[in-house]
């Protein structure tokens, strides 16, 4: 069986609303269920890969803040 986990992801969310988008990662995050990390790497790989260098600056600033806290 060849599943493309991060094509089955994307084609899931690929019409959903910036609400339900953000309803998608708050619900990942309040579950707080291992099974729904790989989601949202998928998730933050496809901001990652749309951002500007002033993006990932700024996203790697907040992260390296969230991580020693």
């Amino acid at each position: 069986m060849d599943l493309n986990l991060r094509h089955a992801i994307m084609e899931n969310v690929a019409n959903n609303t910036k609400e339900q988008l953000e309803d998608t990662i708050v619900d990942a995050i309040q579950r707080d269920e291992e099974k729904m990390l790989p989601g949202l790497g998928v998730l933050f790989e496809a901001i990652w890969n749309h951002s500007n260098e002033q993006q990932k600056e700024m996203m790697l600033s907040i992260l390296e803040q969230a991580v020693k806290q």
